[in-house]
């Protein structure tokens, strides 16, 4: 049968693919605009133009590193194990998983805080799994993936900020500052449609994961001896595009919380913080472990503001993001827990 007759046949299908392009478009509305921050923050590029260019390099990055290297969408479909309950119940726990990424997603950005939408991924599609198997049903090998992608993300982005900040002071301290600011600038341009690139690369590739395990628990798709999927185009090209619509809409609270209100940047500064952060996520979706690129980011920026001086960072934003990201695992998950329970007792 093919895809199209099997989606008129089951709405809990239905409803899962809607939902899992909802999520991915709630991911570039909400977490891309992390990539374009600095550039906007310093102002080298205007907001609605740095949202273009992020919307067309996440699209790219989504389609260009899936078909390379799909080692994160991978580990993503591998996460969890929805046991004997494929298809009815566990496509519905899926679905109440979705529901509670684009509830979280969308509370963090009304209040401006950029929480990684991976971890509520992970946190959210960990609970529903939960909610069926208990705790046999998390993938320990995998998850050990995760919290190395958290260590990475938080302690490389940071040092390299830090780092790199205090080499360009060094190397830059006798060149002329119009001279120097025109470098940075460029500099600034090509980091954001690096950064912009590599979320696609991190974020698109853990959302067609999640993509390919809606179609396995439905009895569309098989699993690779490996235990991962054969990346159809079509999967790859659905959420690519989706994902740049989302950034298209733009996302100018999460740019302001993490370009301007936790540190005032210079133009090297935030050439610096592109780089750092661009350098740990290639590194990442190379050797396959899914990282946030939020929390590579707005780390970066921390090691790069506190290398020009530690009063520069505003820690009571720097204190509510950690908040945020502390509470996102159990807030996430237990939330995709209790949907899950009441989709599959309503439905």
């Amino acid at each position: 049968m093919c895809l199209i007759g099997a989606m008129c046949l089951s709405v809990s299908f239905v409803v899962t693919v809607i939902l899992v392009l909802g999520v991915v478009f709630v991911n570039g509305w909400t977490d891309a605009p992390n990539a374009i921050a600095t550039a906007v923050s310093t102002r080298v590029l205007r907001p609605r133009p740095a949202i273009v260019l992020s919307a067309v390099f996440n699209c790219l990055g989504a389609l260009f590193m899936t078909a390379v290297n799909a080692r994160v969408a991978f580990t993503i479909s591998n996460l969890v194990d929805f046991g004997e309950a494929a298809g009815g119940r566990a496509s519905v726990a899926l679905a109440a998983a979705l529901v509670a990424i684009v509830v979280w997603a969308v509370g963090a950005w009304y209040f401006g805080i950029p929480t990684s939408e991976s971890h509520a991924l992970i946190a959210g599609v960990t609970g529903s799994a939960m909610a069926l198997g208990g705790f046999s049903s998390v993938n320990g090998g995998e998850w050990i993936k995760v919290v190395q992608g958290l260590v990475l993300s938080s302690v490389i982005g940071f040092a390299f900020g830090f780092l790199a900040t205090k080499l360009i002071m060094i190397v830059c301290r006798h060149l002329d500052r119009r001279r120097a600011n025109r470098f940075f600038s460029r500099g600034q341009v090509a980091g954001a449609a690096a950064m912009s690139f590599l979320h696609g690369a991190q974020d698109g590739q853990k959302f067609m994961g999640v993509f390919m395990l809606a179609l396995f628990l439905n009895g569309h798709a098989m699993r690779a001896p490996d235990g991962g999927f054969a990346m159809p185009l079509w999967v790859i090209l659905l959420c690519s595009l989706v994902m740049g619509l989302g950034t298209s809409i733009g996302g100018y609270r999460i740019i302001k919380a993490v370009g301007m209100d936790m540190v005032k940047l210079e133009k090297y500064q935030g050439f610096a913080a592109d780089l750092s952060a661009a350098i740990c996520l290639l590194f990442a979706s190379l050797t396959g472990i899914p990282v946030s690129t939020t929390h590579t980011k707005t780390t970066a920026i921390m090691g790069v503001g506190i290398a020009n001086r530690r009063r520069s960072v505003d820690f009571s934003v720097v204190r509510d993001m950690f908040v945020a990201w502390v509470l996102t695992f159990p807030g996430c998950g237990l939330i995709g827990y209790l949907t899950s329970l009441l989709f599959i007792k309503v439905f």
